[in-house]
């Protein structure tokens, strides 16, 4: 692979800018996140009605497919070329597998035995694992507010899956590859941070969603082997579009340059509005019952995601060793 162009760093580029245009462009990715909360809401549903019709890996590999190609395309034409420096392949590449290939893997298998709104709710319980990762590699700090607001969102994930088994366990598989994924999603967000310092958002989502498209369809094709392949009907590859090109390509690239403002933690608590929406939009489509458990979950998921948003903003004095100038934006 060619060389890729040298890429500022983001704190050299906020360094330039007035206080007010810093604040101006933080306020703008948030705003961007929440319209990327929503989207990610509404695909729950999608993909869930999709997965009628097609096997689940398959599926995902399909549309990622989609989203790779619209985003080496875009790449070339913003940034003049689509290649990596040696150096971040490699990570590019385990990041890829882990938040794409590995997350979606279980997260598609997930669905097909859990509800979407069960699923949105769990997933929406990363940032109370994205902590605790970042904590462990020194990108972030678990204090005493944060470490409290991790274990009431737990608590939540453990009343939705308890409401599961109370209707009968059907869903107690589902929910678990899907906690599962969200571990991988972490695991990705808290490592994705570090990847950023020397990547624009656009490049390092390219090839995490290429690299992750890639581990996504050698299981793919056992699946389709063993199913003996698969038809869509319209609406089917409707889905496929919305979910490559809007759910994958365009919120991904969002996210990642919210991330590169504002930290992994702080972008990660914005997920709770897509159980919301997906919860909604599942039971108006899809006639999902909305269980009292799955409503009392997603409050203390809720509540511990806000005690995670309102925990202390850090001084330069509190950054962990070797984070101080490296970071691009406070987290929390």
């Amino acid at each position: 692979m060619t060389a890729a162009p040298r890429e500022s760093p983001a704190e050299s580029i906020e360094a330039s800018l007035e206080p007010s245009a810093v604040a101006a462009n933080r306020r703008l990715a948030e705003a961007a996140v929440l319209l990327v909360t929503v989207i990610w809401g509404v695909n729950y549903v999608v993909v869930k009605a999709a997965l009628a019709e097609a096997p689940p890996v398959a599926f995902q590999a399909l549309r990622f497919s989609v989203a790779s190609l619209l985003l080496l395309g875009f790449l070339r034409w913003r940034e003049g070329g689509i290649g990596l420096r040696r150096r971040d392949i490699l990570p590019m590449a385990l990041l890829g597998f882990v938040g794409f290939g590995a997350y979606q893997a279980l997260w598609s298998l997930g669905l097909v035995e859990t509800t979407a709104g069960n699923s949105a709710l769990i997933v929406a319980a990363t940032p109370v694992l994205t902590i605790l990762i970042s904590a462990s590699i020194g990108t972030d700090r678990l204090t005493p507010s944060r470490a409290l607001g991790a274990a009431i969102s737990f608590g939540g994930v453990l009343v939705v899956v308890g409401a599961s088994a109370a209707v009968g366990g059907g869903n107690v598989l589902g929910d678990a590859l899907t906690l599962a994924a969200a571990l991988c999603w972490a695991i990705y967000v808290s490592f994705g941070a570090n990847a950023l310092r020397r990547l624009s958002p656009l490049r390092a989502t390219t090839w995490t969603v290429t690299f992750g498209t890639l581990a996504l369809w050698p299981l793919a094709l056992l699946e389709l082997t063993q199913a003996g392949g698969f038809r869509l009907a319209a609406d089917g590859w409707l889905a496929v579009l919305f979910s490559g090109l809007l759910s994958v390509a365009v919120a991904n690239v969002l996210v990642f340059h919210a991330i590169k403002l504002l930290g992994p933690v702080r972008i990660s608590a914005f997920q709770f509005l897509s159980p919301v929406v997906a919860v909604v939009v599942g039971a108006l489509w899809l006639h999902e019952a909305i269980r009292f458990g799955q409503i009392v979950g997603g409050l203390l998921i809720g509540a511990g995601i806000l005690v995670l948003r309102r925990a202390p903003r850090r001084t330069a004095a509190d950054e962990p060793a070797g984070m101080r100038r490296a970071r691009p934006a406070r987290i929390g």
